[in-house]
């Protein structure tokens, strides 16, 4: 299993962090929005991995057959990989290119607010969340936290879900039929 979840954990950190590195810098040019959805389209992407690894192992370990306990065991495995590269790969981009990711983002969330019709006195409350956040965010065992909650979710869907469809369990043995009922 060590194998299976190596190779595929590490194809699909790689495609999150090959995507991280593309499009994150361009942020100011994409836009929050649009790079949410670009991310999150990513994720599902590289997360597709994760079916792949469970498929691979069930046909070339498991002879055909994988339970769904060891399906999600090697999902789950792989989708761990996956956000650890996703993880690394935030930290290098938001600690050595865009320290200032955070006030960007609560600026755009402020205006976003406002544009929505917030009133002042919750614009300053969500101000002040914002900037408490930006602070803990700088704090990189808090940010490496937050930024694992990202990828993870969706991870565990696709290996919930993957495990279910690609469970095959070995054919019950077929008791001989019963003599014919005397009449």
């Amino acid at each position: 299993m060590k194998k299976t979840v190596l190779t595929f954990g590490l194809i699909s950190g790689a495609i999150s962090s090959l995507m991280l590195f593309a499009t994150v810098p361009f942020v100011d040019q994409i836009g929050f929005d649009n790079g949410m959805i670009i991310g999150y389209t990513t994720m599902v992407i590289s997360f597709l991995l994760v079916f792949f690894s469970i498929r691979w192992y069930r046909e070339e370990i498991g002879g055909g057959k994988i339970t769904f306990g060891r399906a999600f065991a090697v999902g789950i495995l792989t989708t761990l990989i996956s956000c650890v590269f996703y993880v690394v790969s935030w930290e290098i981009i938001y600690f050595n290119f865009l320290p200032d990711f955070a006030e960007k983002y609560a600026s755009y969330a402020l205006e976003k607010a406002r544009a929505a019709g917030a009133s002042q006195q919750a614009l300053e409350t969500q101000k002040q969340q914002l900037e408490s956040f930006g602070q803990m965010y700088k704090n990189p065992v808090f940010n490496a936290a937050i930024t694992f909650l990202e990828p993870f979710p969706v991870g565990l869907l696709i290996t919930l879900i993957s495990a279910g469809i690609l469970r095959r369990r070995e054919p019950k043995a077929q008791s001989p039929d019963p003599a014919p009922a005397q009449a």
